[in-house]
């Protein structure tokens, strides 16, 4: 079905960033701390060069942070203005790498707004983000999939009002000179091969697996504080990730952890284990659910995973990945595609 609040006739826009993002040896530990990652490439220098890195390795959804300076400004205005909605749900995250980010890559980055669909009365908004290095190739791609929302959904019309009065000052003041307003973009790029040519530093072996082979189990745990730190460090200010009234305006049971965070969570999960961070190729989320994270403790995000498939002339596997919390599964469907040595 077409969408019906004029979403689709922006497909094919999108914005770009004039100046680029340097990816700050700081940061990626910033980062890796937010996600609760502590994989040793992410912190310390020679860990990452002992796997082949120029610098610490960041994260697999660092990438994210960067796209939230083009991504707010194309939903919160462009889409916003024609359509009338007021609020985003996030649904699928889709993670391509096709080079590793290291500290000191300066990172460019666009966002299109690729596909509108309509699924039971509800517009469901596709934005692509490419991250192009200093060397002018495409090193990765985050696709972001969103549910429009506005008061006719039960969402209070106080909610936007309360925002603004509770957000940190200054989230919009990023702007540069040279930004390109929303413009058609253009598909005239290249993707790297690195990450598909490089020779990973798995901890396992290709032949040492097998179908079924399940991960070792994780738990982590999350506190208002670490919502709070994730909302500092990733730029995602929305306060139904730490204010009680904003979650309970936006229809919510009580504050709710970000979906980038628990994914940021999972990615790490598989790349713990794998031993490699940068030999994650694909990392695909369908979120089914939301973490609540009370004031007064701790809440509990379970992660357990197993070996769907495996490709022997590539070298890679394919692995499920569950998460849940509070009994309720979290990711509705979540894969990762990995290189082993």
């Amino acid at each position: 079905m077409e969408a019906t609040t004029g979403a689709a006739e922006l497909v094919g826009q999108g914005y770009s960033l004039g100046d680029y993002y340097e990816v700050g040896r700081e940061k990626v530990r910033e980062y890796a701390r937010a996600v609760q990652d502590f994989h040793p490439a992410h912190w310390d220098d020679a860990a990452a060069a002992k796997l082949g890195y120029t610098g610490l390795v960041a994260p697999t959804t660092f990438v994210s942070t960067p796209a939230m300076l083009c991504n707010r400004r194309l939903f919160e205005t462009v889409i916003a203005d024609v359509t009338g909605y007021n609020m985003y749900v996030q649904t699928d995250q889709v993670f391509e790498m096709y080079k590793p980010v290291v500290a000191g890559d300066q990172l460019h980055t666009d966002v299109e707004v690729t596909q509108v669909r309509t699924i039971a009365g509800k517009d469901l908004i596709t934005a692509t983000n490419h991250f192009y290095d200093q060397s002018g190739e495409v090193a990765q791609i985050m696709r972001t999939t969103v549910v429009g929302v506005s008061a006719e959904d039960g969402i209070d019309a106080d909610v936007t009002g309360l925002a603004a009065g509770v957000v940190m000052h200054g989230v919009n003041a990023e702007r540069n000179d040279n930004d390109r307003e929303v413009h058609t973009m253009s598909h005239d790029y290249k993707v790297s091969d690195v990450s598909r040519t490089r020779a990973p530093q798995t901890a396992m072996k290709f032949e040492q697996l097998s179908v079924g082979d399940e991960l070792p189990a994780r738990t982590a745990q999350l506190t208002r504080g670490d919502l709070v730190n994730y909302a500092g460090v990733s730029g995602d200010a929305n306060p139904i990730h730490w204010h009680d009234k904003s979650a309970s305006l936006a229809g919510l049971p009580d504050v709710i952890a970000h979906g980038m965070l628990t994914m940021g969570l999972g990615a790490g999960f598989v790349t713990d284990w794998l031993g490699d961070p940068g030999a994650m190729l694909r990392y695909s989320v369908r979120l089914s659910n939301y973490t609540i994270v009370e004031s007064n403790a701790a809440s509990s995000i379970e992660f357990t995973g197993r070996i769907k498939s495996l490709d022997a002339e590539n070298r890679t596997a394919t692995v499920m990945i569950i998460a849940k919390s509070g009994g309720r599964k979290v990711f509705g469907l979540a894969t990762a595609e990995v290189r082993l040595g």
